[in-house]
């Protein structure tokens, strides 16, 4: 009995529907074994769902994705973003490397090795480079300064009536803007110099930085074009002494360089130079002294005596043999104050020698006063008294005063402390007259006849103080100063200069009377 079939019905997913039935045998089994009966498959397709519709978006999102020109829009702004923040990562990047592989130093014009480093930069380079190296170091910004000097004596026109010459020394240095300087092979220095957008309220002058820039591994550099730049600039003030004085709040420089003034051309009374000299330079050599007892390392000097004595000469020799500068202050400035003093002295240039010339005028003060009573700001006594020497007052310093009246000083200005040493430079001796006549005459004059004969006539005019046994002679005093312009009245003749010796009594001026006609303007 053959096994009952029936159909099976498998339903494709969403497609079509499979229908099997057996078909008919065409023989029959044999060996009583059933054999597989043929099936026969009928697919019969199916209808597919129908989707359901999609809900439309409130703002309408699909339809401008869809959009191909909002499309290209939002891609253009993909990139320029993209561009924006890889542009930014590489300028942060560079900053980065920058930082990493530069130095820089800035340099203010209110520095004193401003100057000093454009003098170098000046200085002419090797020119036996490459052609790339020629011509990245090429300067195309340039400035100038000039600087003259008399080839003759001033005021002597040359040989055939002609007029004095005057050399001109041009120094070109790099101008505002950037510049590459080869210093050595393989290290090059960028430099910038620019100007600011401010300027010094004093002078109005614009503030002005100069900026070198130089690989990291080459850093050591800077110190050998700071210690040239300093050099260069001491060779241009060899054998001269600077002069400075206070503009407002800060220190400048007092006109050019003067020439040293040799100690000996000053002469002061016996013995007078050779111990304020060796005062000087033993306060020099003690500054360890000071420092291990607790001392400030200061020391005052006050001159004083009459009006063309020689002592602010002295002090201009002074500074010549010590190789120092001259830092001049004029208490009696129109606007100097006790904070403006105080503030001066505490950044006083470096080996400079502070000089207060006329202390006694300048406590007083000496201009008219205004309607309203006010007189003007000026330094007080007490502002100068803590300024050399009280909470404000700096160390490392040697300070000289002068005055032509003592006795109007405030005794606690003088005190120790403030003036460590008192020196009268008084009138002319016997024996300065002599160092005098021997300094200018010395060459011409054998045997010192004329020497003897000049101190005579002068002991005869009683300049020398008088004679206490011979009330016959005068008592007068003349000046070193006086003496001085006598003999360059009379260059190379003494005979000339014994004359008019009676020249350097002092006159005495009698007040004149008033003029009718009014003033009469006379040649002097």
């Amino acid at each position: 009995m053959s096994p009952t079939t029936t159909p099976t019905i498998t339903t494709a997913p969403a497609a079509a529907t499979t229908l099997t039935t057996p078909a008919p045998s065409s023989t029959a089994p044999t060996n009583g074994s059933l054999a597989p009966t043929p099936t026969a498959t009928l697919a019969i397709p199916t209808p597919s769902p129908t989707p359901a519709p999609a809900r439309s978006s409130i703002l309408g999102l699909d339809a401008l994705f869809t959009n191909p020109v909002f499309a290209g829009g939002i891609g253009l702004a993909g990139l320029g973003a993209a561009a924006a923040f890889g542009r930014r990562a590489l300028i942060s990047g560079a900053a980065l490397l920058r930082r990493q592989l530069l130095v820089n130093i800035e340099i203010s014009k209110r520095d004193p090795s401003y100057n000093w480093v454009l003098a170098w930069l000046a200085q002419p380079r090797d020119t036996n480079t490459g052609f790339l190296a020629r011509r990245l170091t090429r300067l195309r910004n340039l400035s100038i300064s000039t600087a003259t000097k008399s080839l003759s004596p001033r005021g002597v026109p040359d040989e055939g009536g002609a007029a004095a010459k005057i050399h001109a020394d041009f120094r070109v240095q790099p101008g505002f803007g950037r510049h590459v300087v080869r210093h050595a092979p393989g290290v090059y220095i960028a430099v910038n110099r620019e100007k600011a957008g401010t300027a010094t309220t004093a002078t109005g002058e614009p503030h002005e930085t100069l900026t070198l820039t130089l690989l990291w591994m080459h850093r050591h550099v800077l110190a050998d074009v700071f210690t040239e730049a300093h050099a260069l600039a001491q060779s241009f003030q060899q054998g001269k002494t600077v002069v400075y004085t206070a503009r407002k709040m800060e220190w400048a420089v007092l006109g050019k360089p003067r020439l040293k003034r040799p100690l000996g051309s000053v002469i002061l009374d016996e013995g007078v130079a050779e111990g304020l000299v060796g005062d000087v330079k033993e306060f020099l050599r003690a500054q360890q002294w000071y420092t291990d007892r607790g001392v400030p390392y200061r020391r005052g000097y006050l001159l004083y005596g009459p009006p063309g004595t020689g002592k602010t000469s002295f002090i201009q020799a002074l500074a010549g043999e010590l190789d120092y500068s001259v830092a001049m202050i004029n208490l009696s400035e129109v606007g100097m104050t006790d904070d403006l003093l105080a503030q001066l002295l505490t950044q006083l240039p470096e080996k400079s020698i502070l000089l207060l010339e006329d202390v006694d005028a300048a406590l007083v003060n000496r201009r008219q006063r205004d309607p309203d009573g006010y007189s003007g700001r000026t330094v007080t006594a007490s502002g100068l008294l803590n300024a050399l020497d009280g909470l404000a007052a700096g160390e490392d310093r040697i300070a000289f005063l002068t005055t032509n009246h003592i006795d109007r000083l405030d005794p606690a200005l003088i005190r120790p402390g403030r003036v460590d040493m008192m020196v009268r430079i008084g009138e002319a001796t016997r024996y300065q007259a002599a160092q005098m006549w021997d300094r200018y005459y010395g060459d011409i004059d054998e045997g010192d006849k004329g020497r003897e004969r000049f101190l005579r006539r002068l002991d005869e005019l009683g300049l020398f103080g008088g004679d206490s046994s011979d009330p016959g002679v005068p008592r007068r005093h003349t000046s070193t100063a006086a003496i001085q312009g006598l003999f360059q009245f009379n260059k190379g003749d003494m005979e000339g200069a014994i004359k008019m010796a009676e020249g350097l009594i002092p006159r005495t001026f009698e007040p004149e009377q008033p003029s009718v006609e009014g003033t009469i303007k006379a040649p002097a």
